[in-house]
């Protein structure tokens, strides 16, 4: 079965960085879009970016572009989140998803495999 595991998170102030790490097993993804996603309290789950396993398009939701990157590691079946000039909005659960939807897509409704989050708080 498909298992998708998140780690990286933790606390960090604003301006800082962290790399978040989402390990994938139980298939093989090449022909899927892997997706981060992220939660912040009392809000809906919203798109911040994506890439596919087999290229290197990637996808970002405005708010992160410039400041965020997503990047894999195929030898080791993981995505990466790398989060740079964090800032006090971005205090979040942030989940990594898989789809096989063609594309990039940005809706969570796509996905169809989810791991369990990992919390991201920016202090100010």
């Amino acid at each position: 079965q498909v298992q998708l595991v998140e780690s990286g998170g933790g606390l960090v102030q604003a301006g800082g960085s962290l790399r978040l790490s989402c390990a994938a097993s139980g298939r093989t993804f090449s022909g899927y879009a892997m997706g981060w996603f992220r939660q912040a309290p009392g809000k809906e789950r919203e798109f911040v970016a994506a890439i596919r396993w087999s290229d290197i398009d990637a996808s970002y939701a405005d708010s992160v572009k410039g400041r965020f990157t997503v990047s894999r590691d195929n030898a080791k079946n993981t995505v990466y989140l790398q989060m740079n000039s964090l800032k006090p909005e971005g205090r979040a659960v942030y989940y990594c998803a898989a789809t096989r939807v063609l594309g990039i897509p940005r809706s969570t409704l796509l996905y169809a495999y989810w791991g369990q989050g990992t919390q991201v708080t920016v202090s100010s």
